[in-house]
């Protein structure tokens, strides 16, 4: 399938505009110091997993204002303490699980997977939306920034990241974040978001440069925000208005931490160029691994690749 994007050389070069609101500090700011002054309530329950080295948990913690978010936790046995990576799961998906959290927490990494509240898995969606939406997540509250899912979505995540960090066994010096397509990200929103993370590692990532992606995704959920806009023709500004807060294309100027992308340049669900222009807003330390016949997919090799630069990074 050749790609529908526009040629590599042009999007290395593609830096579009920002088009943040003028409350759009104050905006994440307020939400995540509220995220962080709400008790987590964290439960973690022995999950009876075989192993001599590792230990493993579900988890239970409040989500952002409402709900409980689920997830898993593997850790090496011992004191620590030690590094550890906080994972974030695709659209429509459910959290990593312990047996594919192992090859980490088998190399000394506390590792947490969460699900997104709502979809797939064992995560509570407690809020109650002012009106319909399309199928799927994108637009659930789309008419006001304040109820957006994805509002909840980041801070949920943030969330995760401090409870790993609290943990008694963990260095919170030494914690990276990761994840694939919607958690991808999320991966990038947290690294803006929130101070913890030293890594952040971003597969194939979606919410990034909703403006272009609504207009050339030939399937996946950006569809979803066109279909709404197609019965709402009236509210493509306010809709736009509600997606710029929870944008990457806007966040990215926020991130702080070493950043590594994965590209596949024959992505029509995540399309490469939405990628680099949130890559080209990113001012910290950063590095992008471009796959130029792969689709929506993270290539083995690409794998081998973040296990190393994790190792390098967290110094297990």
């Amino acid at each position: 399938m050749p790609s529908i994007d526009m040629p590599l050389e042009q999007m290395r070069q593609y830096k579009p505009s920002l088009y943040r609101q003028s409350d759009f500090d104050q905006y994440w700011d307020l939400t995540i110091a509220e995220a962080l002054a709400q008790p987590l309530h964290a439960e973690l329950v022995p999950y009876a997993l075989p192993s001599p080295s590792l230990q493993c948990y579900a988890v239970r913690f409040d989500g952002y204002k409402t709900g409980r978010i689920a997830g898993w936790y593997v850790l090496p046995r011992g004191k620590g303490p030690f590094p550890a990576v906080c994972t974030y799961h695709g659209y429509s998906g459910r959290a990593t699980r312990p047996l594919d959290l192992m090859h980490l927490a088998a190399q000394g990494i506390c590792v947490l997977s969460i699900d997104t509240r709502g979809q797939n898995g064992q995560s509570q969606d407690g809020n109650v939306y002012p009106e319909g939406h399309a199928a799927g997540w994108m637009t659930l509250g789309i008419r006001d920034p304040q109820a957006y899912y994805f509002r909840y979505v980041y801070a949920d995540a943030v969330r995760a990241l401090e409870l790993l960090a609290q943990r008694q066994e963990v260095d919170e010096s030494r914690i990276a974040i990761t994840g694939a397509s919607q958690g991808g990200g999320i991966t990038l929103a947290v690294a803006a978001l929130s101070p913890r993370p030293v890594l952040a590692l971003a597969d194939i990532p979606f919410l990034c440069d909703y403006r272009r992606a609504v207009n050339i995704a030939a399937s996946g959920p950006y569809v979803e925000i066109a279909s709404f806009l197609k019965a709402f023709v009236h509210l493509y500004d306010e809709a736009f208005r509600t997606l710029s807060y929870c944008d990457n294309l806007n966040l990215a100027p926020r991130i702080r931490c070493r950043t590594c992308l994965c590209n596949c340049l024959w992505d029509d669900i995540c399309p490469p160029s939405t990628i680099f222009a949130v890559y080209n807003h990113i001012t910290a330390e950063k590095h992008m691994e471009i796959y130029p016949f792969h689709k929506h997919e993270v290539p083995y090799d690409h794998r081998e690749s973040q296990y190393r630069l994790i190792m390098e990074v967290l110094q297990p």
